[in-house]
């Protein structure tokens, strides 16, 4: 396969926070997008609509999300997904699949980095060549943990230590793992921002730009094993990984 060629590519989570943006980077590079969502008929849970979507597709980027953070839902919805787009993307001829996950989802005890796991090995059982894209957390994700956290005037905010990356960055790079003449030597390719930062500041730095709520609050709990191990840096990336801008400060500057 050609690096030029152009392709024929199913985005699965289509219109989600990443999913979106993949389909803008792969259009915007001429290659002809199926874009999978419940909004268009096609479902990878139920399956309704699959096969039909799929016909004559090259590769697959899983980017679908369910509606539950909770370990046993959301694992039960990748491992479907997984299931469904590989055996029917097999099936309608085509030749990888791409998934999404997060920058040390194998480090978590349980919950939704646990998902992200049991979603990661469905997809390696199945019968298409896969490649995992672990990207860290996305810039977009900060306001959304401000607003689940606020109370009155106060948003409280795990602590973390994070290398935080705007979506479209990471859209970028999935589509070059997508298009690529073959897949990615190893099991998986990390994606972060370019540099560490802590959680607690990015959120103040959106707080300050947008006025409320007063002020964000640092907590944690010294008896959670992955709220330690978020805090220690665990979930930065490895030496490896490829680090995209902009920063935290520079796209707030640009939103």
């Amino acid at each position: 396969m050609d690096a030029t060629q152009k392709q024929k590519v199913a985005v699965a989570g289509a219109t989600g926070r990443v999913g979106r943006h993949i389909v803008d980077v792969l259009t915007e590079r001429g290659h002809e997008v199926v874009p999978i969502a419940r909004s268009r008929g096609v479902d990878v849970i139920t399956g309704e609509g699959l096969a039909g979507a799929l016909a004559g597709v090259d590769v697959i980027v899983d980017a679908a999300t369910g509606p539950s953070p909770e370990e046993g839902p959301a694992s039960e919805f990748f491992t479907t997904a997984a299931r469904n787009l590989s055996e029917a993307g097999a099936a309608a001829g085509a030749t990888r699949m791409v998934i999404v996950s997060i920058v040390g989802t194998d480090r978590f005890a349980g919950g939704y980095g646990a998902a992200k796991v049991a979603h990661e090995k469905a997809a390696e059982a199945g019968p298409l060549p896969v490649h995992v894209v672990r990207a860290a957390q996305f810039h977009e994700f900060v306001e959304q943990l401000v607003d689940w956290g606020t109370q009155g005037d106060v948003a409280y905010m795990g602590r973390m230590r994070t290398q935080a990356v705007a979506a479209r960055s990471v859209a970028e790079v999935l589509a070059d793992v997508a298009t690529a003449p073959s897949l990615p030597p190893g099991p998986y390719t990390e994606v972060a921002g370019p540099q560490p930062e802590d959680l607690v500041e990015l959120a103040r730095l959106l707080v300050a730009r947008r006025g409320h709520p007063a002020r964000v609050e640092g907590v944690g709990d010294p008896d959670d094993a992955d709220q330690v191990m978020s805090e220690s840096g665990g979930l930065l990336p490895g030496p490896d990984a490829i680090l995209v801008g902009p920063t935290f400060r520079e796209w707030l500057d640009a939103s």
